[in-house]
């Protein structure tokens, strides 16, 4: 079944406001490896001209995840979730994300085409900060296989 081509330019509303802590900051660093010492020490970070200590670039996906899975429940659309695989994932930094930071995400979807039977999705997630500043745009590109091509 093809992806409602109307959801194309749909936006979503805004998440609740997700506050960045040292230690969740400290945590997401441990779990992919990254000692980098921006992440773990105040004083290292605030040496480099930070407030405090800076999260990895993908620590936004933390909060970008629960956006792009509240398009991807969403019936209306038509996405068949067990056929579905990540294609594509980008992120483009305004600024750093630190401790203490609020962030909230505004989720759109930017594109549904079909290309050799399979369904393409391009989401995005504009992530801000207290004030409405952009902070991460992370955009993600999702393939919705087709039954059919996985039948023959």
């Amino acid at each position: 079944m093809a992806l409602d081509q109307s959801f194309v330019g749909r936006a979503y509303p805004p998440s609740e406001v997700y506050e960045v802590s040292r230690a969740k900051i400290r945590e997401f660093a441990e779990a992919i490896g990254d000692t980098n010492p921006l992440y773990l020490d105040p004083e290292a970070a605030r040496a480099a001209g930070y407030p405090d200590v800076t999260a990895p670039p993908t620590f936004t996906t933390i909060i970008n995840l629960a956006a792009i899975n509240s398009i991807v429940s969403d019936p209306e659309l038509g996405l068949d979730y067990s056929r579905m695989v990540h294609g594509d994932q980008s992120f483009e930094f305004h600024r750093a994300v630190v401790a203490g930071d609020r962030l909230t995400v505004n989720a759109y979807v930017d594109n549904i085409m079909s290309r050799a039977g399979n369904d393409f999705i391009t989401l995005r997630a504009e992530i801000s900060g207290d004030g409405g500043e952009p902070v991460v745009t992370a955009k993600a590109q999702l393939v919705v296989r087709d039954a059919e091509e996985e039948q023959a």
